[in-house]
């Protein structure tokens, strides 16, 4: 049984694109489905959608009310129970300070990207934490080409890239993440 507490933000902002030219990335539907169930799935303590658009955040609030409050929910209630676990901020200080303040700790935040940084850890260090070390971790995932630099070098740890060593490597978020977690938090990837 894992001791620490896991939570994980989808970024939109700041991220590159494939000129290396820092943008703002769209909400995706899929992302807010596909996330949100493999986070219950692996009993992720939240899923926090960071965009600092208002017009996107009315979005969020649309797509995450149909599976909550209305027919959606109704409909298909493991839906709606895996949509339970979203929140959304406008930044990611918002969520950091949010997570500080009802833990009463400070949160790790560790990015995740597909490219090598000189300060990452490896899968079987952070799992041995999570399980092991009562903390409380953010593992921030990016959408378009990747998080920004400044925001990876400001994170207390880079977490390996899946397959580092592919000539290919580039797995849409929702996918990443589904590996990712199975990883940290499943039980079969690795004896501690």
């Amino acid at each position: 049984m894992r001791k620490a507490k896991v939570y994980i933000a989808l970024l939109h902002y700041p991220m590159y694109n494939k000129r290396m030219e820092i943008i703002t990335t769209s909400i995706t539907n899929l992302d807010l489905h596909d996330i949100s169930r493999v986070a219950r799935t692996y009993d992720v303590d939240a899923f926090f959608l960071v965009h600092p658009s208002p017009n996107q955040q009315e979005l969020i609030r649309d797509i995450i009310s149909y599976w909550q409050d209305g027919y959606g929910g109704q409909y298909n209630p493991d839906r709606k129970e895996a949509f339970n676990i979203i929140k959304s901020a406008e930044t990611l200080e918002e969520v950091q300070e949010y997570l500080e303040s009802i833990n009463g700790e400070k949160v790790f935040t560790v990015a995740t990207d597909a490219r090598l940084y000189s300060n990452t850890i490896s899968y079987s260090q952070l799992k041995k934490m999570v399980f092991n070390e009562e903390k409380s971790f953010l593992l921030l995932f990016g959408t378009g080409w990747g998080i920004q630099k400044e925001i990876m070098e400001s994170c207390d740890y880079i977490l390996q890239p899946i397959e580092a060593k592919r000539n290919y490597n580039h797995l849409s978020v929702r996918s990443a993440v589904s590996i990712i977690l199975d990883r940290l938090l499943g039980e079969y990837w690795f004896k501690l």
